[in-house]
């Protein structure tokens, strides 16, 4: 089974990630838990570039950075994992593509989902949960971290309201979820635990 968790920056995807990774193993899974950009070698490489606010990046570039990352991760990670009958979980997958350089970035949504077939060779997701939150609370759980914001968050508000309209827009598939991101952790990871099980 093939999990992808998504949401705006600042959403509780981490959270619920490690939540529901921690869960499946209490339940006997060995599952793989991952993340995009990254997720391999050659994936981290990328992602260090992708998010270094100090480089100037064009929206096809960063579609094209993330969907190379993406390829070696189905390849090297995703695949292989699915094939030995493991439960995968991705923070992100296709749909951040979709989201940040589609709606964020205004790029042609065809020629994204082109890019992003190619590179995952057909690969779908079983099931999708899309963490929503406010952008306003998102920004404040951002600015509440020590760390300095990398080059998707520093973006303005208005990208990250646009990226989390997209996201909700394509929530319209049987296999898209969403969740309230504003309610506390253990409610959120309870409501993403009672989904996959059915899905199981």
């Amino acid at each position: 089974m093939f999990v992808v968790v998504e949401g705006i920056e600042g959403s509780g995807k981490s959270t619920l990630v490690a939540g529901l990774a921690e869960w499946l193993r209490s339940e006997g899974h060995d599952p793989l838990v991952t993340y995009e950009p990254g997720g391999t070698p050659a994936g981290s490489a990328i992602r260090e570039v992708f998010l270094n606010r100090w480089i100037a990046i064009a929206p096809l570039t960063e579609s094209f950075l993330v969907n190379a990352a993406r390829v070696q991760h189905v390849v090297d990670e995703i695949r292989p994992a699915l094939e030995a009958g493991r439960v995968v979980i991705c923070d992100r997958f296709t749909d951040s593509t979709l989201a940040y350089q589609g709606y964020g970035r205004g790029l042609d949504l065809s020629s994204l989902r082109a890019i992003c077939e190619i590179a995952t060779g057909g690969l779908e997701p079983d099931l999708v949960l899309i963490v929503d939150l406010p952008v306003e609370t998102a920004r404040a759980r951002m600015r509440a971290r020590a760390n300095d914001a990398d080059r998707i968050e520093a973006e303005p508000d208005a990208f990250h309201e646009r990226v989390r309209q997209g996201f909700l827009k394509l929530a319209d598939s049987p296999r898209h979820r969403v969740l309230d991101g504003a309610q506390p952790p253990p409610q959120v990871l309870a409501a993403a635990r009672a989904i996959v099980r059915e899905k199981m």
